[in-house]
C-alpha cells in the first residue's frame, strides 16, 4: 500500500522477489565450462613436435648423466702366476648399481614432467598426444642411454687388460672405469631402463585426463553438452515440462 492510502500497483517488481520474471533466459549456460578455443597447429605437427623435443630433452640428459654418474674406480694386477685380473677398490662395484639407477631416475623424472607439460596443451588432449607422449618417451630414453655411453666412454676410455702396464716390478696398475647405463645385460634389465620412463609418461597422462571433469577433456573440436535454463532444470527430449518428482514410499 502506498503512502497516498491508494491500492493501485507501482509498476515495479520489488527487488529481492523470488517469483519468476517470465522472461526467457538471456543466454544458454555451458556445462560444464567454457570451450577451448581452436589451435593454430594441426594434430600431427603437434605430436610430431612433442616426440622431437623429448627426444633432444632425453640426448641433454645423458650427456649430463655421463658428468654426474660416478665411475668405478678398480685396479689391474699381475698375480704370481703370471695371469692378469682387473678387481675394484673398496665399494666402488656398487657404482655400478648408482649409475644405472641415476639413469632410470633421471628419465623417469624427465618423462613424468613431460607429461604434465603435454597436458597443458589444452587443444590437444587425447588419445594421439598420449601416443606422441608414449613414443617420444621411448626416444628420451633410447637417446639418453645412447649419448651417455658415449659420452662416458669418451670421457673414461675402454680399460685393456692386456695392455695395462703391469711387471714382475709394478704388479699394480690402478684404473678408473666408466659408469654403465643399464643395471645388466639381459634383456629384462634393458627394457627396464627404456620402457620405464615411458610407462611412468603414460600413468600421469592417464590419471590427469581421468581427473577431467569433461569428456573431450577440454581438447579441439569440444563436444556440446546439454543447455541448462537459469533455474537449473534440463530440457527432456520432447521440449515438454519436466516431471514432478514423485514423493518418498513410507
Amino acid at each position: 500500500m502506498s503512502l497516498s492510502g491508494s491500492d493501485e500497483p507501482s509498476g515495479k517488481e520489488p527487488s529481492g522477489s523470488d517469483e519468476p520474471s517470465g522472461e526467457e533466459p538471456s543466454g544458454p549456460m555451458k556445462v560444464p565450462g567454457q570451450y577451448p578455443a581452436a589451435s593454430r597447429v594441426s594434430w600431427s605437427r603437434a605430436a610430431l613436435t612433442v616426440v622431437i623435443g623429448l627426444a633432444l630433452a632425453g640426448a641433454l640428459l645423458g650427456a649430463l648423466w655421463a658428468w654426474l654418474a660416478p665411475p668405478i674406480h678398480g685396479v689391474v694386477a699381475l698375480t704370481k702366476a703370471g695371469d692378469r685380473i682387473k678387481a675394484y677398490l673398496g665399494d666402488e662395484s656398487e657404482h655400478w648399481f648408482t649409475a644405472a639407477a641415476l639413469m632410470v631416475g633421471m628419465v623417469t623424472a624427465m618423462a613424468v614432467i613431460a607429461a604434465v607439460l603435454v597436458w597443458q596443451w589444452q587443444a590437444h588432449r587425447g588419445p594421439v598426444m598420449a601416443a606422441a607422449l608414449a613414443v617420444g618417451s621411448l626416444a628420451a630414453s633410447g637417446a639418453a642411454v645412447g649419448v651417455g655411453a658415449l659420452v662416458a666412454r669418451v670421457r673414461y676410455g675402454v680399460i685393456d687388460i692386456a695392455a695395462a702396464p703391469v711387471s714382475g716390478d709394478h704388479r699394480v696398475h690402478y684404473v678408473v672405469e666408466a659408469p654403465s647405463v643399464f643395471f645388466g645385460p639381459t634383456p629384462l634389465q634393458i627394457a627396464l631402463t627404456i620402457l620405464g620412463p615411458a610407462a611412468a609418461a603414460a600413468m600421469v597422462y592417464l590419471l590427469l585426463a581421468l581427473s577431467s571433469p569433461r569428456e573431450d577433456l577440454g581438447a579441439w573440436p569440444p563436444m556440446r553438452y546439454p543447455v541448462v535454463a537459469a533455474t537449473g532444470r534440463i530440457a527432456t527430449a520432447d521440449d515438454g515440462p519436466p516431471a514432478a518428482p514423485s514423493p518418498p514410499v513410507p
